[in-house]
């Protein structure tokens, strides 16, 4: 039944007999009661086999004795709260919310646990928001390490159960564990962080871009001094250029530790972590007093600094709705695209000046340290399981009610679970969903593009232009600018996204997210195009290639931003792991590129190099129109993707095929509600009411 259907029985309960005669004139439904359930075993008899099966619950029930004297004889440990003692004489078991398939129930709650271990209906919650929160946190929860008991906690399970010590006796079984699990108080709750004020979302969005800023200007910021460094370490420039390549490989390493670290305890310890670091590795580099010392402290300071890369887009999901979330993630991935572009002429200042090579890691490090303090003293726990675990931790408090807990307090952390399931879900979303794989795909060449361009650009400016670092650093601004104009594109396009998505119940449809990656795509394949073959001779104005840069960087912030947010979409509960999958494998392409710039573009000639990666980038233009047409009915196969799209879609297809049959539908649609005792036929048309604007 319908909750709509309890709601009629639960205000007939204290009715007369004759209101309950009316209903069944003809003895109907008693015939077919007594036909189907005539041989069913009596109260008496549930109760007696019952307590044959469950000694504990028998021996209470035997030593009952008044109130006042039990609470004076047992010791304080066995004392419960008043509400765990007035029901415990009239509890019922409820049907466990797990991972593992079972089937479908409703408790004496109307709560209705499904095979995802989803709560999908609850009676207190009617908001459909409220509702689709809730169901988010229970599969968050359901695929999180230590929420399946593994097998070493199964064979603890079947050994003897230890004593209690002190000569108790063991206690009576507590009520359902459902019963004592918190929940957000409705869809305003204020401890969500999609509630919190927008001034302070916005203050703590910039905190975190901030940070992310920190580790991409990081990641390029040492590239000016390559040659410095080769030359006072006495080794070729490819040795050299491993300073950044490694950096970008600590990118691909970090994430596969800072993603799952975020959905079991967290964003907030993961990231600030990672900010002191950074921070500490960016020092170490600058001190370092050989090249092995330098290379290697790159590398944790690239996996300490990954952690915003994998984590902050999460956040973001968490603290801004559907309507807001494509804008506060373009800020996101500004961050992520202007930091290595902006760093390579502060690098170069730098280096050619009295300060040296060093003096870039200090600039670094001093901003990692910024950015640490800043995140100390302001972040907030954005994830919705872990703040229900503190808001659970002050009900115990202040009820004395040890039993209430969060269903993130369930998770039991064992270290080989942990690594083969945490570690190893985004290699598994990566490589098992086809959307992440194409999309990653796309986005590693990209990246790896991003990379290239800071061998790419000095061999143009300095070896062609005869420019010096700082100055070849200012080239840039081209695709800076470029980037600048996606975003602004994307910021005045997102009030079309917000219409369509109110007209789509508030449920984002993740193929909408790719029209300007479709359009960026093409201009990013003509941007590598116009800068090869006029920068290749050094005798057109410096104006042209630099302009290229418009083209290309409108490609990379457009494609980067829309295939991430179609990302975020399309695997909202996981996003944090599908992102580190696909920072793993971009961020190797971004550490692999750079070592073979030098030889390809001294190899193949300039402007063929660029031709070369600009058939490759025209080949990938069509991968967004083969999601925008067929991404849906992949997403419909996913095992990772929730898809409420395609779930509402499917509503209204079975609402449209009730239409058009007719009223002889709706004639056996009474009938059968008839036959299984329904309260009349107001009550049914109620119900295909509220069905109807659900």
């Amino acid at each position: 039944m319908e909750e709509e259907d309890y709601t009629v029985l639960r205000n007939e309960a204290d009715a007369e007999p004759r209101r309950y005669s009316e209903w069944d004139t003809h003895e109907q439904f008693r015939r077919q009661y007594r036909d189907r359930h005539g041989r069913d075993p009596s109260y008496e008899e549930v109760i007696s086999h019952a307590g044959t099966r469950r000694p504990l619950s028998t021996q209470a029930s035997q030593a009952q004795e008044p109130v006042e004297k039990k609470e004076a004889e047992e010791p304080l440990s066995r004392h419960s709260s008043s509400s765990s003692d007035s029901s415990s004489s009239s509890r019922q078991e409820l049907e466990e919310i797990r991972t593992a398939a079972t089937s479908q129930g409703r408790d004496r709650r109307g709560t209705l646990s499904s095979q995802t271990g989803g709560l999908m209906r609850h009676p207190t919650e009617r908001n459909p928001e409220a509702i689709t929160r809730i169901e988010t946190h229970r599969t968050q929860h359901a695929v999180t390490v230590g929420a399946v008991m593994s097998k070493r906690s199964t064979a603890k399970s079947q050994m003897p159960l230890p004593e209690m010590g002190a000569s108790k006796p063991y206690p009576p079984p507590l009520p359902a564990r459902e019963e004592y699990v918190v929940e957000y108080d409705g869809v305003d709750d204020p401890r969500h962080a999609q509630n919190w004020p927008m001034r302070k979302k916005l203050f703590l969005g910039g905190i975190l871009a901030f940070d992310a800023l920190c580790a991409t200007v990081g990641s390029s910021i040492f590239s000016p001094g390559i040659v410095p460094i080769s030359e006072e370490f006495h080794v070729a420039a490819e040795v050299g250029t491993l300073g950044t390549s490694l950096f970008v490989f600590g990118y691909a390493f970090g994430p596969l530790i800072w993603g799952p670290m975020s959905e079991l305890y967290g964003r907030k310890p993961p990231i600030l972590v990672a900010a002191f670091g950074f921070s500490v590795f960016s020092v170490a580099v600058a001190v370092g007093k050989d090249l092995q010392t330098v290379l290697i402290c790159r590398f944790f300071a690239g996996a300490f600094g990954s952690c915003p890369l994998a984590v902050v887009a999460a956040v973001f999901a968490d603290m801004f709705n559907n309507q807001l979330r494509g804008l506060a993630i373009a800020v996101f991935s500004a961050c992520v695209f202007m930091g290595p572009l902006l760093a390579p002429f502060i690098g170069g200042f730098i280096t050619d000046s009295y300060l040296g090579w060093r003096w870039t890691e200090y600039i670094s490090s001093i901003m990692g340290w910024a950015a640490f303090a800043l995140l100390l003293f302001f972040m907030e726990e954005t994830y919705p399981p872990v703040v229900l675990v503190a808001k659970a931790a002050e009900l115990r408090r202040r009820t004395k009610n040890w039993g209430i807990h969060a269903k993130q307090e369930e998770i039991e952390v064992d270290l080989k679970d942990l690594l083969v399931k945490n570690v190893s879900r985004p290699m598994r979303i990566l490589f098992t969903e086809p959307i992440v794989l194409l999309i990653t795909l796309y986005m590693s060449f990209i990246y790896g593009l991003l990379y290239l361009f800071l061998t790419a650009y000095a061999l143009v400016f300095e070896g062609k232009y005869g420019w010096n670092r700082g100055v070849s650093g200012l080239a840039y601004f081209g695709m800076v600018f470029g980037e600048l104009a996606a975003f602004i594109v994307i910021w005045f396009d997102n009030p079309r996204y917000i219409k369509k998505l109110q007209a789509n119940n508030n449920i984002p449809v993740p193929e909408w997210r790719l029209p300007i990656a479709m359009l960026g795509g093409v201009l990013f394949s003509g941007g590598l195009f116009w800068f090869g073959w006029t920068g290749y001779t050094g005798k057109i104005l410096w104006v042209a290639p630099v302009f290229s840069g418009l083209f290309t960087g409108f490609g990379i912030f457009s494609i980067f931003l829309s295939l991430l947010n179609y990302l975020v979409d399309a695997y909202l509960m996981f996003a944090a792991s599908a992102i580190a999958g696909n920072t793993f494998m971009r961020s190797l392409f971004g550490g692999i590129f750079p070592l073979f710039a030098t030889y390809m573009f001294d190899g193949m000639g300039i402007e063929w190099a660029s031709t070369l990666l600009g058939l490759v980038a025209l080949a990938l233009v069509p991968m967004p129109l083969v999601l925008y047409f067929f991404g849906k009915r992949i997403r419909a196969r996913s095992k990772f993707a929730p898809s409420p799209d395609i779930a509402q879609d499917k509503r209204r297809d079975e609402e449209a095929r009730l239409q058009a049959d007719g009223p002889s539908e709706n004639e056996n649609r009474s009938q059968s509600q008839t036959e299984s005792g329904s309260a009349g036929s107001e009550d049914a048309l109620r119900r295909e009411k509220v069905r109807k604007e659900e």
